[in-house]
């Protein structure tokens, strides 16, 4: 029977970790891969039987990248901490991997659960992320800093589970704000090198309220589909922002001293 590691990326999850680990228990590895986490994180992953490895974040793609390399497996199972393996998908994985002539990339639906219920709109479902589970010599991410995307080293086509995986975006809306300032901040460097004004700024974040609500039925989601929307024009706005003020440098700085202030009155 063929063997299979599942890595999971962390950072300051001790509220969620153990969850995933316990879901993921029922393979033959099953790694953390941690940025120096000071709550406790690494200790509850190892406390639980999981291997720790530290990992020094520069940037998602990297940070999965070096997860790839830390797996010993020729299956790989990707999961994040917010993320959980149900039975069904672990049936499915195990049928995938022992057959012979089994595609090697698949993507995994995810079931999101935000605000106390299934998110089934706003773009959240089927949601899915790069590909999940994958041979070791499949696939590797690119080194965007977020949102990093894949790049295949196999000629297969891409297959689909039917099973979705759960995941737990935000534990509270505190968190919502904690993961749009950051995602923000990592997405500025993506788009500094774009003519971004404050108006273009607003345009997009506006956009990006619009096309959740609307256009991908966000409204149908009750006040978690407002919710997820108005974050998306928050991350999206804050995004541009970001980006603008990297490339105004000095001119969106303080002055030195306030003007005419040596003069005598």
């Amino acid at each position: 029977m063929s063997k299979i590691s599942v890595y999971i990326i962390a950072y300051n999850e001790a509220e969620k970790v153990a969850a995933t680990i316990e879901s993921a228990r029922w393979a033959d590895e099953v790694i953390v891969v941690d940025s120096w986490s000071t709550d406790g994180t690494p200790e509850i992953a190892a406390k639980l039987g999981a291997k720790v490895v530290q990992v020094e974040f520069k940037g998602f793609g990297d940070l999965r990248n070096q997860a790839i390399a830390a797996c010993s497996h020729e299956w790989i199972f990707s999961i994040d901490a917010d993320e959980r393996c149900t039975p069904e998908v672990q049936a499915e994985i195990r049928s995938i991997i022992n057959d012979p002539a089994s595609t090697d990339v698949w993507q995994v639906p995810r079931r999101n659960y935000f605000m106390g219920r299934w998110i089934r709109h706003s773009g959240w479902y089927p949601n899915f992320r790069q590909p999940q589970l994958f041979r070791k010599d499949a696939m590797r991410y690119d080194l965007k800093p977020v949102h990093e995307g894949y790049v295949l080293q196999t000629d297969k086509p891409i297959g689909t589970l039917k099973h979705a995986i759960w995941q737990f975006p935000f534990k509270n809306m505190a968190e919502v704000m904690h993961k749009a300032n950051r995602y923000s901040s990592l997405g500025a460097e993506k788009i500094v090198h774009k003519k971004i004004s404050m108006g273009s700024a607003l345009t997009h974040g506006i956009w990006s309220f619009v096309k959740h609500y609307l256009f991908k039925l966000g409204f149908l989601d009750g006040w978690a589909g407002f919710v997820i929307a108005l974050g998306n024009f928050e991350g999206t706005f804050y995004r541009y922002v970001k980006a603008l003020e990297m490339q105004k440098g000095p001119a969106w700085k303080a002055p030195a001293a306030p003007s005419g202030g040596n003069k005598k009155i």
